[in-house]
């Protein structure tokens, strides 16, 4: 299964250890999210379309309702990079 280049960013940013955290509003519906790198660093690149896109495909989870982290799934679908640090 294909993904796109800014999935793919987003779940080598999980991989690495990173989390993605919902915005929710006062329904309890999810407005919008974000993701942190391991370092803590807000990524930019993620929307709520993205979001639904990498749940639909079981690439993300959340569990006992704490930040959503990637699955073995999800790292069944990332390609590795090489990481300039």
């Amino acid at each position: 299964m294909d993904i796109s280049k800014n999935e793919q960013r987003i779940l080598h940013a999980l991989a690495q250890g990173g989390c993605i955290r919902p915005l929710k509003n006062e329904r309890g519906k999810i407005a919008g999210v974000e993701c942190y790198t391991r370092e803590g660093w807000l990524m930019a690149g993620l929307d709520v379309i993205v979001f639904q896109k990498l749940r639909r495909k079981k690439a993300i989870k959340s569990q006992h309702s704490g930040p959503y982290r990637i699955t073995r799934r999800g790292l069944e679908l990332v390609r590795s990079e090489v990481n300039n640090r």
